[in-house]
């Protein structure tokens, strides 16, 4: 909201439709984590977290892709919350991947909490940076 005044249009107000474009992305996204983790957890036989790693790269590029379509002006405000804020808030999961990775550490894993942790946010960020990219040369 700007200083003394209302919101332009197709700001981030707050309305109902909004807050219900966020309530509904969080729903699926929640639904989508839950699936995409049994699905990779069911396939790879590892000490290390592949579901919550997949999800979290996947998410960063999701939302990197939201937010370069966003800043040229071709996502509107309420599918970009409900996609951004809704979906990839509720798909993305950094309390399980800090919590995977302190179980990993505790169990005396080392290696595997420093790969899980050094992958994640390296390959988190690249994956971001490449989802504004792309959402640049729309």
């Amino acid at each position: 909201m700007r200083r003394g005044g209302r919101s332009p249009p197709g700001s981030d107000e707050l309305t109902s439709g909004l807050l219900l474009a966020v309530a509904a992305g969080g729903f699926l996204g929640a639904a989508s984590r839950f699936l995409l983790d049994r699905w990779v957890t069911s396939r790879v036989a590892s000490m290390l977290p592949w579901g919550t790693f997949a999800i979290n790269v996947s998410g960063a590029f999701v939302l990197g892709l939201l937010t370069g379509l966003s800043t040229v002006g071709v996502l509107p405000v309420a599918a970009g919350a409900g996609l951004g804020d809704g979906f990839c808030g509720a798909f993305t999961t950094f309390s399980t991947f800090s919590f995977e990775t302190l179980r990993l550490a505790e169990s005396g894993r080392y290696a595997y909490a420093a790969a899980n942790l050094s992958a994640s946010v390296a390959l988190g960020l690249a994956a971001a940076a490449a989802g504004i990219a792309l959402g640049h040369l729309a």
